[in-house]
């Protein structure tokens, strides 16, 4: 039989609160550990460490990353979703720990996959299938994918949730968000309690595989009338609130686009923006979570395999009209329009532009200087980036201004600035301009 140790990439979920709280508790005291070494080290050398400084050690880095890979479910969620979040704007030591929970987490041992599919199939459940890769081909932070034939000879992707999830996700956003508090990496003066309430009902969701099929087929609907992407079809017949079947589609991961010719690159994005501005002004619903891993591309027809709806929610008009009121204004070069229009939509505080009103409109001039650049968006030219965050930092440094937008947007912007930083990775160059104006009339 295979254990763990036989294989490095097989580590068993812990499944029982008390086991993923035991976790947690491991890490607290791994971590405390490293950092009184620190200190001691520090104190040594005749310095006065700070916390941050003791805390974000290369040994504390790597003990967090490893332990909520571990744990995969909400608390490696969690960290992936603030890593794509917060994009240039994480401490280097915490951008660190955040990359390695994008890539793929480690596999169910196939003795408790055996467990896991007995409960959803039943005992004999092998026998349903022509074929089952024991194998994952993906692995990630709420479950890992089979490919799987059926005795009638469809080609399916199986995708398997870790045990525990759905009960753990509560307890597993408040511990992670206790180790942010105790790191100093979140103002102890903000409010985070609406963003984690959010976050764990947006978990629960995504723990409910029956929802994510009847978002995948809605999908497969809606761009029925654009075959440049493409949707898998869900298998009912073996899909569960704990196992999702679909067709098994052929494609590459996205990443490997970067070495394709411009234009390829160019069409790709140009494709990925298009959805991105559908679902937020044509189908009011979008799916939220821009993991690189969800899409993946056909070199030999040029098409986008669309993955992973658990993340889907809807798009309230009210949000629609406020991006359509701050694009229109953005693209007129109005800056008292924009700086008036993200006030209103709860993107910057009533606080913030009052104290800081000319870092604020420095910002904003920033920003229309490039998007009214003549020409194509070179998403590879992040220059302006380096200068947002210094006006950013100034303004974030008086504890007044803190300010956290409406959950709704906050979901919305994170699916754009993950698209962008796709983009960024394929070094894009779009034409966002006429891309925005088909949706502003």
């Amino acid at each position: 039989m295979t254990t763990d140790k036989d294989d490095p990439k097989s580590r068993s979920v812990p499944r029982g609160r008390l086991s993923r709280f035991g976790q947690f508790g491991r890490l607290a005291s791994g971590v405390a550990g490293g950092m009184m070494a620190e200190g001691a080290r520090r104190l040594a050398n005749g310095e006065r460490p700070a916390m941050r400084d003791m805390m974000l050690t290369p040994g504390n880095v790597s003990r967090v990353a490893d332990r909520l890979s571990h744990l995969r479910g909400a608390a490696m969620k969690l960290g992936q979703m603030i890593s794509m979040d917060a994009g240039d704007m994480l401490p280097p030591e915490l951008a660190e720990i955040m990359a390695r929970l994008r890539q793929n987490a480690h596999r169910m041992p196939p003795q408790q996959l055996q467990q896991v599919l007995a409960e959803q199939w039943g005992p004999d459940w092998r026998k349903r299938f022509a074929r089952f890769g024991a194998t994952p081909i993906a692995a990630a932070s709420i479950g890992q994918v089979h490919r799987a034939m059926s005795p009638d000879g469809r080609d399916l992707a199986i995708k398997v949730q870790y045990p525990g999830v759905q009960e753990s996700i509560d307890a597993d956003v408040d511990n992670v968000a206790a180790l942010l508090k105790i790191s100093n990496l979140l103002p102890r003066e903000l409010d985070v309690g609406p963003l984690l309430k959010e976050a764990k009902k947006q978990l629960h969701e995504e723990a409910d595989y029956v929802r994510e099929g009847q978002y995948l087929t809605r999908f497969g609907e809606l761009l029925a009338d654009a075959p440049e992407y493409i949707v898998p079809v869900l298998d009912e017949e073996f899909t569960t609130d704990r196992v999702l079947a679909m067709s098994f589609v052929e494609g590459k991961a996205i990443e490997t686009l970067a070495d394709a010719p411009q234009d390829t690159r160019n069409t790709a994005m140009h494709l990925l923006f298009q959805l991105v501005l559908r679902e937020i002004f044509e189908f009011g619903i979008i799916q939220s979570d821009p993991n690189f891993a969800n899409y993946r591309y056909q070199p030999d027809t040029g098409k986008l395999i669309l993955l992973d709806f658990g993340a889907t929610r809807p798009v309230g008009l009210d949000i629609a009209k406020a991006y359509k009121r701050l694009l229109k204004a953005a693209f007129k070069g109005d800056r008292t329009a924009v700086r008036k229009a993200a006030l209103a939509a709860g993107f910057v505080s009533e606080t913030a532009v009052t104290k800081h009103r000319p870092r604020i409109d420095n910002m904003i001039d920033i920003i229309l200087g490039e998007l009214n650049r003549p020409g194509l968006f070179d998403f590879n030219d992040r220059s302006f980036v380096d200068a947002l965050s210094e006006q950013g930092m100034d303004v974030a440094a008086d504890k007044a201004a803190w300010h956290i937008p409406p959950t709704d947007l906050l979901f919305i912007q994170r699916k754009i600035s993950g698209t962008a930083l796709l983009a960024a990775r394929l070094k894009a160059q779009i034409d966002v301009r006429t891309i925005v104006n088909e949706h502003l009339d």
